[in-house]
């Protein structure tokens, strides 16, 4: 499949589909034009799948505000392509769980160490690995060491990150360096099926598989050191620890129920689309709020999972490095998510509107002085995280005015450019895991079949993603990161 549709050049970081390549046709018409955040070299391979007529779809989102937005590391996806962002009128528009995604709040979080890569030698770094593996549930379908009744889930779901502290499972300041304090108040848990629950019960504090990881990784380059510093990164060789996940099953079911739902509702409100995968209800209707509740659940979910993991991260650092992670100042630098619809205040044509910001594969960054950065943070901007994929460096980044013009939004990893099958017919895991440790990188898997999914070069270049962001300037690049060891789901 190639995309053959206009994609006009702006600049060196923006490519825009016009809003006349879509005219009247089934009561449907482009209502603005959609921006592509990419540069020369990487249009051609953009145009490879269908996620640029997924853009120009999203345009056609009724009470759309602003323009549709795709990110550098953009590939098909369901509904919105992955990188998609837009916002929609928090009176008059709508709701839709494509541009949302199957894993709510798939996110990543990054925690500082105050060790350096000369304390760690390569039997340190194995058994760091090693002991994570044991400690956190990776793989298809993993279930968490600790099973929560119903109740205990429900708690979960109306908490967050903060059951997970009132458990025992991490630090109270932990909270303050979330994303949204690592709660949506708003969660309800009568929209939420059983099967979600039963599926979510058996899974907290687990990392699940595909591009979820935990990762030890090092300093390699700092960009702007007083930032950095800002963010507690003090030198080159610093270690760190970066996690990626989300909301398991559960989230996935939650998905899956209200999908059901909206795709009745968008007939009841005579909502015409492009495509069915679009399905969506107006902000406002029964069936809008109820999965905005919906996802406010799983998205809590998300946070207290990250949260457990954090908490068995630290107590396997404590373990093999015999000093408390308090000594080993193994404190949360940041937690972003990357598939989440939220209600913000943004400038439109000059004036503050509130708007549901819909960031499928898409990272928040707000920049300095909203009230929504840790006050710590405030005036730098948000900590920005963007994970490379096994193998190749990750980024912290800062959130820009500048990106303003994204809904505070930019890109949230590397982007894929091959099918998980096409990988698997391209590459064996053992052999990626030995390519790897040739680079000294110690790789722990709990399936090679995974790891030959996620073999680096089915991944865009994460340089190249993260220029382009840094290079429109609605985010710019502070740290690089390079891994030492990764358990792999």
């Amino acid at each position: 499949m190639h995309w053959n549709g206009p994609l006009r050049k702006i600049d060196d970081f923006r490519y825009e589909i016009p809003s006349s390549y879509k005219g009247e046709e089934n009561n449907l018409r482009m209502q603005t034009s959609a921006v592509i955040y990419a540069d020369e070299k990487m249009v051609s391979s953009i145009k490879n799948d269908n996620a640029l007529e997924q853009t120009a779809n999203m345009t056609m989102l009724p009470g759309i505000v602003g323009k549709a937005m795709a990110m550098p590391d953009i590939h098909w996806g369901y509904g919105f392509p992955i990188g998609g962002v837009a916002a929609t009128d928090a009176e008059n528009g709508v709701i839709s769980p494509g541009g949302v995604g199957f894993d709510i709040n798939c996110g990543v979080r990054l925690v500082r160490t105050n060790l350096h890569i000369d304390d760690l030698d390569e039997g340190k770094i194995h058994g760091l690995v090693d002991e994570m593996f044991k400690n956190v549930p990776s793989g298809l379908g993993s279930k968490a060491k600790v099973r929560l009744s119903i109740k205990e889930l429900e708690d979960v779901l109306k908490l967050g990150a903060r059951w997970g502290i009132e458990n025992n499972y991490g630090w109270e300041e932990d909270l303050e360096f979330l994303e949204e304090n690592g709660r949506l108040e708003y969660a309800d848990l009568s929209v939420i099926s059983q099967r979600a629950k039963q599926r979510g019960a058996s899974q907290l504090g687990s990392l699940g598989a595909g591009n979820h990881f935990l990762e030890i990784q090092k300093v390699e380059e700092i960009f702007d050191s007083n930032i950095a510093k800002t963010y507690g990164i003090k030198n080159k060789g610093q270690i760190v620890v970066m996690i990626h996940t989300g909301s398991r099953g559960f989230g996935h079911q939650v998905c899956t129920d209200h999908l059901r739902v909206l795709e009745q509702a968008v007939k009841k409100y005579n909502i015409w689309l492009p495509d069915k995968q679009l399905a969506c209800a107006p902000v406002n209707s029964r069936e809008g709020k109820n999965y905005i509740k919906a996802m406010a659940c799983a998205a809590n979910f998300a946070w207290c999972n990250r949260q457990m993991i954090v908490h068995w991260v630290r107590e396997s650092f404590e373990r093999i490095m015999n000093t408390s992670a308090e000594d080993l100042g193994m404190h949360i630098v940041y937690d972003v998510c990357h598939n989440i619809a939220k209600l913000e205040e943004h400038e439109v044509n000059g004036k503050k509107k509130k708007v549901y910001v819909h960031r499928k594969g898409a990272t928040r960054s707000f920049g300095p002085g909203r009230k929504e950065v840790p006050l710590k943070y405030r005036d730098v901007g948000q900590p920005v995280l963007i994970p490379g994929d096994m193998g190749t460096e990750s980024y912290l980044l800062h959130g820009t005015d500048k990106a303003e013009e994204t809904f505070g939004s930019t890109c949230h990893g590397a982007g894929r450019v091959l099918s998980r099958t096409r990988a698997r017919k391209n590459w064996r895991g053992e052999d990626i895991v030995r390519q790897l440790k040739n680079k000294g990188i110690y790789v722990h898997p709990a399936s090679f079949k995974v790891v030959a999914e996620e073999a680096p070069n089915s991944y865009k270049d994460v340089r190249n993603v993260v220029d382009v962001v840094h290079g429109a300037g609605i985010s710019r690049k502070v740290v690089k990161f390079v891994p030492l060891g990764v358990v792999k789901g």
